[in-house]
C-alpha cells in the first residue's frame, strides 16, 4: 500500500497547526523529511492557492513531491496522484 501526505491550507488546517501541530506545511515537510526513518520519503502535496511560480518553489524547497493549485483540477491531481505512485 502507498501512502501520500495532502497539505492544505485551509482555516481547519491553520487551527491545528497553530494549536497542535506548531508548525505549517513547510515546516511539518521539512521535519518529515528529516527523520530517520521510511516515512521520511512519503510523498508530500502541496494544496494552496498560493499558485505563483514562487510559491511552487518554496513548495519544492521545503521538499514536496508536488504542489496543486485551488480551486482543485481534478485530473491535474489524479495525474499527479499517478506520477506519485507510479502507475
Amino acid at each position: 500500500m502507498k501512502r501520500i501526505l495532502i497539505v492544505e491550507d485551509d482555516e481547519l488546517i491553520a487551527e491545528l497547526e497553530r494549536d497542535y501541530l506548531e508548525a505549517n506545511g513547510y515546516e511539518a515537510t521539512i521535519a518529515i523529511r528529516s527523520l530517520d526513518s521510511p516515512v521520511s520519503r512519503i510523498p508530500i502535496i502541496a494544496m494552496s492557492a498560493n499558485a505563483f511560480a514562487e510559491d511552487v518553489q518554496e513548495a519544492k524547497d521545503a521538499g514536496m513531491n508536488a504542489h496543486s493549485a485551488k480551486p482543485i483540477e481534478i485530473e491535474h491531481l489524479l495525474a499527479t496522484l499517478r506520477d506519485l505512485i507510479g502507475q
